[in-house]
This record gives structure tokens, C-alpha cells and sequence, in this order.
């Protein structure tokens, strides 16, 4: 049941969540809000490093950031000059619901979550359809694959368990429409042409395609560097392009390896790892014709900016946090075939398997199937 909110919040506080791809999720959801308090000030409480991420976002007023050793405190101290009539807290913590009481906002609608509930004027149930991401244990792993003949056996997902829709149940907490819409992000035409003259990328007849290596969360999200490359060879014998790498300062080997290899091939290659800002990466990824990426955010960022990409799946589940609108077919989400897999732990108690059982053809077909 929605709240009935009379009047209407003037002043709308969004308490935003900390990472990349989790906060690419939450668009469907302001879109929502914005949808439903058309004449409200929506104001996003955000990271310093996601706050970019908003420019031009037409959901979004204004932003209020914060550096990541800012105490609660400050926080608080914030929010109250921005005298908000309403927050909604996305995050689950603690933290997040008690910086809008120490705010003294007057309403404040948040999950019911533990140590957390006494915060807010309305916790909100958990959605009848949310699935959780259960880690396995090393040992449930290990008997899963030691089986002779083993199969992958989880139960299928609905569309319906997929992460956004988390957000979306908590803005129609307040009256706003719950039904999906694919998630937006925004670049403007000038960062286009500043992005292409600043990397020296200019006027090409080849189309740029892009390739990710890295993925924060950990090495059971990457598939191997000897896969991307010889997929990106493949992909290159067929239809050639400039290749686009991205990645931040802990990828600089990963792309250095590819850099390499695919020059030796050769192809055009740029390689732009820990060389953009986040505004720059949104217009690069924009540019590019496809993404072949790791499940991470820049992913999230690429499909929400109209991007197709290509991604291998090992450790976690395209079901849950896939990027884009669930049944998206402009993308092309390769799960593996071990019994194991989605086991959402940050490093492989085995061999790997997962990612290991998608090959280079796959992942080459895959990227030429997007139609470049």
C-alpha cells in the first residue's frame, strides 16, 4: 500500500546508493518519482565519485555529495539546510536512515531492515518477489562439481527478482508507478566531440568497440585476459574496428596485455585505462558500437547510455543485476555452464570453471551478432 502524501513533498530527498552499477539500477526508479511528483525538487545524497554520474539526468534536480570520510554528522548537517519535507533511503544500512533523522526531515521511508527501523517514519516490507544472492560455501561448491555428470540445476529467476525492481518498490512506497523502464543515463553532444578530440580519436570510418577486462568485486568476475584477446581477434578478422579499452589504474596490466596483442594483429587500439573521468568514460562508452565487458559497472553505464554489450556471467547472475532492462535483446548475457555457478563469491575455491566454460567463439559471435 502506498503512502498518501498531502500535499504532495515540495522538496524531495533521494538518499542514493554507493556503487557504480547499483546506482545505474536506481534510474528506473527516479524516473518513477520524477513521473509521479512532476512539480518536486528531487535532490540525490550521493557519493563524491558517482556524483557526475548525474549531469544532465532528467530525473535530478541537484546533488548533494559527500567524501568518503565525511562523518554522519556533516552529513546530517547537509541535508538539514536543504530543508527536505520527504527522504527515500535506498541504501539497507543503518547509517543511510539515521543521516536523514539526525536531519530531522520529516518523513522518512526506508526497508525495514535490523538496527535501522527506529530512523524512519515508514519502513517498508521486503517485495514478495525479491530473491537474495546467497553466497555458497567453498565446501556446497566442491560437492556441486565432484559429481559425476553434474549440471547446473538452480531454479530459473523471473524478470521480477532482477534489482531494480528493489528500487522501484520502495518509490511506489509513494505512489509512484512500479512498472519497469529501462535505465537512463545521459551524455551530452559536447562531451561527445570533447571525448573524441581529447583521445585523438577524430572522424573514423571503423566502428569503435569496446572492451572492459577489469571488474572491481573481485577475480571470480573476470573472464581471462587470453579469452578477450583472442575474441577480440576474432571479432577483428570479421569485421575490423578501433578498439576502445577501458578500465581503471588496477587494469593498466590487463589492458597493457591486450593493447599489445591486438596491435600485434594488427588492429587500432586506444587504450584508455585510468586515463578518464567518469563523464569521459560515459561519452566514450556512448560512442562505442559495443561493449564486450565484465559483469561491472562501466557495463551498467554502457546499456543504460543505449550501449549493446556482451557479457560473460560466472560467479553472479545476469536474472539478478543484468544490465539494462530485463529481456533486453539489444545485449548478449553468456552465463556458464558450472553446476556451481551463480555463487557471488569474489574469488574461485576451485578451477575457475564457470567463467573458463565460455569460449572465445562464443563471446566473438556474440559481439558480431549486435550488428556492427
Amino acid at each position: 500500500m502506498s503512502l498518501t502524501l498531502t500535499p504532495p513533498p515540495r522538496r524531495l530527498l533521494v538518499r542514493g546508493v554507493n556503487w557504480l552499477g547499483d546506482a545505474v539500477m536506481t534510474t528506473p526508479a527516479l524516473l518513477r518519482l520524477r513521473e509521479h511528483f512532476p512539480a518536486a525538487h528531487l535532490t540525490l545524497l550521493t557519493p563524491d565519485k558517482l556524483r557526475d554520474l548525474w549531469t544532465a539526468h532528467p530525473a535530478v534536480d541537484a546533488t548533494l555529495a559527500f567524501a568518503p570520510d565525511a562523518g554522519i554528522l556533516s552529513i546530517a548537517q547537509k541535508l538539514r539546510a536543504g530543508q527536505f519535507d520527504l527522504a527515500l533511503v535506498l541504501p539497507n544500512s543503518p547509517r543511510s536512515a539515521l543521516e536523514t533523522w539526525l536531519a530531522r526531515i520529516p518523513q522518512r521511508i526506508g526497508y525495514d531492515r535490523p538496527w535501522r527501523n527506529v530512523f524512519l517514519t515508514r519502513a517498508i516490507p521486503g517485495r514478495p518477489g525479491a530473491v537474495k544472492m546467497r553466497k555458497r560455501t567453498a565446501e556446497a561448491i566442491r560437492a556441486l562439481t565432484q559429481s559425476p555428470g553434474a549440471v547446473k540445476t538452480s531454479p530459473p529467476i523471473p524478470a521480477a527478482a532482477h534489482q531494480l525492481h528493489e528500487y522501484l518498490h520502495l518509490a511506489a512506497a509513494l505512489g509512484a508507478n512500479p512498472e519497469p523502464v529501462a535505465p537512463l543515463l545521459c551524455v551530452l553532444p559536447a562531451e561527445l566531440a570533447a571525448a573524441r578530440e581529447k583521445f585523438g580519436l577524430g572522424q573514423t570510418s571503423w566502428p569503435f568497440l569496446g572492451l572492459n577486462p577489469g571488474a572491481e568485486y573481485g577475480p571470480a568476475k573476470r573472464w581471462p585476459v587470453e579469452k578477450f584477446i583472442a575474441a577480440a581477434r576474432l571479432v577483428q578478422a570479421r569485421r575490423p574496428g578501433k578498439w576502445l579499452l577501458f578500465g581503471g589504474p588496477n587494469d593498466a596490466a590487463a589492458t597493457a596485455q591486450i593493447e599489445a596483442a591486438l596491435r600485434a594483429g594488427p588492429a587500432d587500439v586506444c587504450n584508455l585505462a585510468g586515463r578518464t573521468t567518469l563523464r569521459e568514460l560515459m561519452a566514450l562508452l556512448k560512442l562505442c558500437r559495443v561493449l564486450l565487458t565484465n559483469d561491472t559497472g562501466p557495463m551498467h553505464v554502457a546499456a543504460a547510455l543505449g550501449t549493446p554489450v556482451v557479457v560473460p556471467f560466472g560467479s553472479t547472475s545476469l536474472a539478478l543485476t543484468g544490465p539494462g532492462l530485463p529481456g533486453d535483446l539489444r545485449h548478449r548475457l553468456l552465463p556458464g555452464d558450472a553446476p556451481c555457478s551463480p555463487c557471488f563469491l569474489r574469488e574461485c575455491p576451485i578451477d575457475f570453471r564457470c567463467l573458463n566454460s565460455i569460449s572465445a567463439e562464443r563471446v566473438a559471435e556474440a559481439v558480431l551478432s549486435v550488428g556492427f
